[in-house]
């Protein structure tokens, strides 16, 4: 049995061309899309997603997009890097709902060791969650993801592994990106943006990077947390990010706690 796993895309993914209004609620005719997935840091060694096929429902209808890719690991796919999932057109009009169809064969590798990734029997029917964009007949669309590995996994009490997964639609168009080293690597720290209530989360890399891709244009404060050693956390004011440029922070010292 497939696992329908519903996923939200709560922001707004994107065209890569701008057009005019006059035509945005057509339903006639079809939109190229572009479906691309890229991964925020987990301390795994290895996410095997195996993705059957992708469901796009617009006013103009349905499409059903096959995956034709073997199980491969989201972990490669990181600090701006993407995995393209499949382009095929779709009936054109309002985007309404996304959903990805994961077949069985997901796996997770920690410490060498290789663990069957189950989703909950409460998913089988899947979280639906609906879009609001417009394709536009033969102007190309990309949906670029954001797949949050450190949230979607979730270990069980008799040590297995569980996949729920956590995506985010990355408005590239009309946004920013984050990036910076943190220092030492071995902190293991752990990155936010926060502007106002809404924060978003990363773990820095294996080599202390951290890269928050389709960020909206606006002030963040930067907390950076380490999840190893003995250092003091450290935060950051008045971070700007610029739609359409990459705001480096460059290299981030953390002290020592004493």
């Amino acid at each position: 049995m497939k696992a329908l796993l519903g996923l939200s895309l709560a922001a707004a993914a994107l065209s890569l061309a701008s057009c005019s209004t006059d035509n945005t609620n057509t339903t006639n005719g079809t939109t190229p899309v572009r479906i691309e997935i890229t991964d925020a840091p987990a301390y795994y060694d290895k996410i095997f997603l195996d993705i059957d096929h992708i469901e796009v429902i617009t006013e103009g209808g349905k499409q059903v997009i096959d995956v034709d890719h073997d199980p491969f690991d989201i972990l490669h796919y990181r600090e701006g890097e993407f995995f393209l999932l499949a382009e095929h057109d779709v009936p054109s009009g309002r985007l309404q709902e996304v959903r990805l169809v994961l077949d069985d064969d997901n796996t997770i590798v920690v410490d060498g060791v290789t663990h069957d990734l189950t989703t909950p029997s409460g998913q089988s029917s899947g979280v639906k969650i609906k879009v609001q964009d417009d394709l536009i007949p033969n102007i190309a669309y990309t949906l670029a993801l954001d797949f949050d590995a450190s949230k979607s996994i979730h270990t069980t009490g008799n040590g297995k592994y569980m996949l729920k997964p956590v995506i985010r639609a990355i408005p590239v168009a009309v946004s920013g990106a984050l990036t910076g080293f943190v220092s030492p690597i071995t902190s293991n720290a752990h990155v936010f943006a926060i502007q106002g209530t809404d924060t978003l989360g990363t773990l820095a890399g294996p080599t202390g990077k951290f890269y928050f891709p389709g960020i909206e244009q606006g002030t963040y404060k930067v907390d950076i947390v380490p999840a190893a050693g003995d250092f003091q956390p450290k935060s950051i004011e008045n971070v700007t990010v610029t739609t359409g440029e990459v705001k480096d922070l460059g290299q981030i010292e953390l002290s020592p706690a004493n």
